[in-house]
């Protein structure tokens, strides 16, 4: 039996959706660092998955990145995510649910988002640390 050979092109769609989300969550990740209620390290690993998928060279690059490669490395080798992350995630978290509630969301709102973030915030609690 012959075996059918894909054409490059039928394989870049795919590929082409992943590269796009991983600059888009490492855009996010960096305005993080200087915007104080979004979080980076999530956006870090967020784009280290999608560049995994959708470019190799881009998931090397973070890798091997000064600030980004260390926590990473540590995720995907021992799904350990820095102390420093869970609180600062946490506390921008409930920060962001008081701002929510301080200028007068609707009941429905504020229940949706503080249960959304209560399950962010259990998840990134039982995760072992450094």
């Amino acid at each position: 039996m012959n075996s059918v050979e894909v054409p490059a092109m039928a394989a870049q769609p795919g590929k082409t959706g992943f590269k796009i989300l991983a600059y888009i969550s490492i855009g996010l990740a960096a305005i993080g660092v200087v915007l104080p209620l979004l979080p980076t390290t999530p956006f870090v690993l967020l784009a280290a998955f999608f560049a995994s998928k959708g470019s190799p060279a881009f998931a090397l690059w973070l890798e091997e990145h000064p600030s980004f490669g260390p926590a990473i490395r540590s995720w995907r080798r021992n799904r350990v995510i820095p102390l420093k992350a869970k609180v600062l995630a946490c506390s921008m978290m409930t920060l962001s649910w008081g701002l929510v509630f301080v200028m007068g969301a609707s009941v429905m709102v504020l229940a949706i988002s503080g249960i959304v973030m209560a399950c962010v915030a259990i998840y990134l609690l039982t995760r072992p640390s450094y």
